[in-house]
C-alpha cells in the first residue's frame, strides 16, 4: 500500500453548538468560513466559550484527513509545528496511537494553535482559528527526509499564505518523488490569495479538492463548468457539493458520486477532511475513481453525524467492513 503524509497547521479544535448565529456577527466571523483570529480574539471567544459546554478533538485540515485515513489502515505521516503544552500533547498522542508518524516540530515561544469552531443550528461550522505555533513552521525547517518513502503529500490551503514555505515542501516532496495533492480549504482563502493558488495548481499539483464554493471562488463558474477548468490544469480534480454528491474528473473519466443521505446533521465539521481521506485512501488501494469517491462519501455520512470529528471504534469498524463489499 502506498504511503500518504499530510503537511499542515497542528491544531486542536474546541466546539460549541450554538442555538442561532448572533454570536458569529458579533464576532465578526462569516458563517461557513475559516477567519483567522489573534490572541485577543481568542481571549475574547474564550469568555464566551466559559458559559458553554465545549467538546475538544484533535483539528486541522490536514490533521483529520491523515486521522481519516489512519483509521482506515493506511500508512501515514504528519508534518506540522506545536508548542510545549497540553494541546501539543494531546495532537501528537492523537497521531501516535493511530499509527501516524508524527514530525511535529516545537515552538518555544508560542502555544499551540486551536480552532474555535461554532457548529450552527443546520450543521454549518465557522472557524475562528487562533495558529499560535502553527504558523511558526517554515520553509527551513523542512527537510528531504521528512518527504523520503511516501507516495503522496496532501497540503491543506490554509497553509498557501505562507509562499515560501508551500513552494519548499513541494519542491522536497516532488524531488522525493512523491505526487502532490491539495485541498482549497476555504473559499475566502481562495479568493484572498488567487494567484498564487493559480501558479500551484498549473505547475504543480496533481489531485485538488475542492468544495463547490471554493471551485466557484477559483473559476467564476458553477461545479460542472469549474470541474472541467480545474481537471485541465492537474492528473485528478473533485468538486463535492454537499448533499448533491461529488464530481470528479480524470482525463477523459468522469464519475458523478452521489451522496449518502443521512436523517440528521450534526456539525458539518471535517466533512470535507474526511472525504478526502477516504478518497485518497481509496488511491493508496489502487481502487477506481467510483469506489474512492464512494468511501469518501462514507466517511463524510459518519462525521456529520457526530460533534467534532472524532467517530467511535464500532463506527470505524464497520466502515472497514462497508469498504470490502462496495463494488470496485
Amino acid at each position: 500500500m502506498d504511503k500518504i503524509i499530510g503537511l499542515g497547521n497542528a491544531l486542536v479544535d474546541v466546539l460549541v453548538t450554538l442555538e442561532n448565529d448572533e454570536i458569529l456577527t458579533e464576532m465578526q466571523l462569516p458563517k461557513g468560513s475559516m477567519t483567522l483570529i489573534d490572541e485577543a480574539g481568542l481571549l475574547k471567544i474564550n469568555e464566551y466559550f466559559s458559559r458553554m459546554k465545549t467538546h475538544l478533538s484533535t483539528g486541522g485540515s490536514a490533521g483529520n484527513a491523515i486521522r481519516g485515513m489512519a483509521h482506515l489502515g493506511a500508512a501515514t505521516g504528519f508534518i506540522g509545528k506545536v508548542g510545549n503544552d497540553f494541546y501539543g500533547d494531546f495532537f501528537r498522542n492523537s497521531l501516535l496511537e493511530r499509527g501516524t508518524e508524527a514530525n511535529l516540530l516545537l515552538s518555544s515561544f508560542l502555544p499551540s494553535g486551536v480552532a474555535s469552531t461554532f457548529v450552527s443550528p443546520d450543521g454549518e461550522r465557522t472557524f475562528g482559528t487562533y495558529l499560535g505555533a502553527a504558523s511558526t513552521l517554515r520553509a527551513e525547517e523542512l527537510t528531504l527526509d521528512m518527504f523520503k518513502g511516501y507516495t503522496y503529500l496532501f497540503i491543506e490551503g490554509y497553509l498557501v499564505q505562507d509562499h515560501d514555505m508551500i513552494l519548499r515542501a513541494i519542491e522536497l516532496a516532488k524531488e522525493a518523488g512523491l505526487q502532490v495533492c491539495l485541498d482549497m480549504a476555504s473559499y475566502n482563502i481562495v479568493e484572498d490569495d488567487h494567484v498564487f493558488f493559480s501558479l500551484l495548481m498549473n505547475k504543480y499539483v496533481d489531485i485538488v479538492f475542492a468544495n463547490e464554493e471554493e471551485a466557484r471562488a477559483f473559476t467564476g463558474k458553477e461545479p460542472e463548468e469549474a470541474l472541467d477548468i480545474i481537471a485541465g490544469m492537474c492528473s485528478i480534480a473533485i468538486v463535492k457539493m454537499g448533499g448533491r454528491g461529488s464530481l470528479i474528473r480524470k482525463g477523459t473519466e468522469e464519475v458523478h458520486a452521489p451522496a449518502e443521505s443521512v436523517d440528521r446533521v450534526v456539525d458539518t465539521t471535517g466533512a470535507g477532511d474526511y472525504f478526502a481521506a477516504g478518497f485518497l485512501y481509496g488511491l493508496t488501494c489502487g481502487y477506481s475513481l467510483e469506489k474512492c469517491a464512494k468511501i469518501g462519501s462514507m466517511l463524510s455520512k459518519n462525521v456529520i453525524q457526530v460533534l467534532g470529528t472524532e467517530l467511535s471504534a464500532a463506527q470505524w469498524e464497520k466502515i472497514r467492513e462497508e469498504i470490502l463489499i462496495i463494488n470496485d
